[in-house]
């Protein structure tokens, strides 16, 4: 897919068709389903399967970290991988995660139905190791399209390309946050004895990872990267640059200035987000079906529900994103920052409201913010890298999503019951935190290396 005409020195990355743009992220699709099906699920199947709610931060702890350490790694060794008969360098660590996430999403929602017992050590354990490699190997496939789009995308298209991705990715997350809503419309059980997860959760998993799989083959059909001299020639670097100097402390002391900046307007929003993929279905249950029994209908209802609502903010954000796309490269700070405060909005809605329907608007509104950390970041962040080292530092920038989810996760122990041991008091706390998200972005300060 890629040009095959020989570059000149310093010639610059060349501009790409539409069509090249979409195939470089065309996978992706796949990999959002998996995460989409993880973070919108995952809180439903522990409590399904008898987790504590004042307990759920130690699950959502184990997928960040799985990310904080793989991304750095993934980046690095792909810096210096080349294998053409795999597809090059980066598309080889796309098969391994692909492989991985599809095995382990047919694991995940049996974590009930393996004998264990309702609330037992040994099946919240067997669910606790499934979702951190689920997370795990889901990194390791979606490490790939980012980096391919900083590898090959100048920076004219890059904005744009970013935008596909944001646009498959937020596809992806609407099919797979409905599969178990739908699932139950066409007749599958959305209930089950205590400790089982119901049929429409099993089987969404089991569709997701078929799409998957067919996603990243299509992916790895249609895509050519570029070959370690031509590459090196597009960025105006030498073929030894990704080869040495790689120490990730002596890259950070050396990171611009920007990746710092938007480092800290990640934190936050990140954080935000953890506590709305952690207590999102307990909030809407005990608001809405005024319960919080796992076990109870309402309460599988409202998890039902919760898809719904999480594939609302994915098309809010692909709408959105379409928005943003227009906005001048002068105005992308305006832009970053309305987005987050209307999410700050979206997030404290959440807490007020007890209409099933109303909760629509709240989540479109999350789905804005959601646009903006999809879209802002990373187009900031490599238009001010040059191609060294590009897989690294992604794999690097990636802390700043994993961490706050760590922290977020740590400090609910504490959080939790200083907030009335409420799942919806969580949404007003996340609304202050994306609140403050909103007004970080005043310290970015955008620069371009090319």
């Amino acid at each position: 897919m890629a040009d095959n005409k020989k570059p000149k020195e310093g010639q610059g990355l060349p501009k790409l068709s539409p069509n090249t743009i979409w195939m470089l992220s065309f996978g992706f699709l796949g990999v959002q389903m998996a995460f989409t099906l993880q973070s919108s699920q995952m809180s439903r199947i522990f409590q399904t399967i008898g987790a504590d709610p004042n307990n759920l931060g130690w699950f959502f702890i184990l997928p960040p970290l799985a990310g904080l350490i793989v991304q750095p790694i993934v980046g690095y060794y792909s810096d210096r991988t080349w294998a053409p008969k795999l597809g090059g360098r980066r598309l080889p660590y796309l098969i391994l995660g692909t492989i991985v996430a599809a095995i382990v999403m047919f694991l995940l929602p049996n974590s009930g139905s393996m004998g264990f017992g309702y609330a037992s050590f040994a099946a919240l354990l067997f669910g606790a190791i499934t979702v951190a490699f689920l997370d795990l190997s889901s990194n390791v496939a979606m490490q790939p399209f980012k980096m391919m789009v900083g590898d090959m995308v100048n920076d004219d298209q890059k904005s744009y390309a970013y935008g596909i991705q944001s646009f498959l990715s937020n596809t992806g997350a609407v099919i797979a946050a409905i599969f178990p809503f739908v699932l139950t419309a066409f007749g599958l059980a959305n209930t089950a004895k205590k400790g089982v997860v119901p049929q429409s959760v099993i089987w969404s998993f089991y569709l997701g990872a078929a799409i998957l799989i067919i996603s990243t083959l299509f992916t790895m059909a249609r895509v050519k990267e570029y070959d370690p001299q031509t590459y090196a020639r597009y960025h105006g670097i030498s073929e030894d640059a990704n080869k040495k100097g790689g120490n990730w402390l002596d890259l950070l002391k050396k990171a611009p200035k920007i990746f710092w900046t938007v480092t800290l307007v990640q934190f936050f929003c990140w954080m935000a987000f953890q506590y709305l993929w952690t207590y999102s279905a307990g909030a809407i249950s005990v608001n809405v079906w005024n319960t919080s029994n796992a076990s109870s209908a309402g309460y599988q209802a409202a998890g039902n529900w919760y898809g719904v609502l999480a594939a609302v903010q994915s098309i809010a954000a692909v709408v959105w994103s379409y928005v943003l796309a227009k906005i001048p490269n002068n105005k992308h700070k305006l832009g970053y920052s309305l987005s987050l405060l209307l999410g700050a909005v979206g997030f404290i809605s959440v807490f007020m409201i007890h209409s099933q329907y109303a909760l629509i608007v709240s989540y479109v509104l999350v789905g804005m913010a959601w646009a903006a950390m999809n879209t802002y970041p990373l187009t900031m962040i490599t238009n001010a890298l040059s191609g060294e080292h590009m897989g690294t530092y992604l794999g690097l920038f990636n802390g700043s999503i994993c961490l706050p989810q760590i922290v977020a996760s740590l400090a609910s122990f504490g959080l939790f019951p200083l907030f009335g041991n409420s799942q919806p008091h969580m949404f007003l706390l996340g609304g202050i935190i994306m609140a403050i998200a909103a007004l970080t972005v005043g310290f970015i300060k955008e620069t371009y290396k090319a």
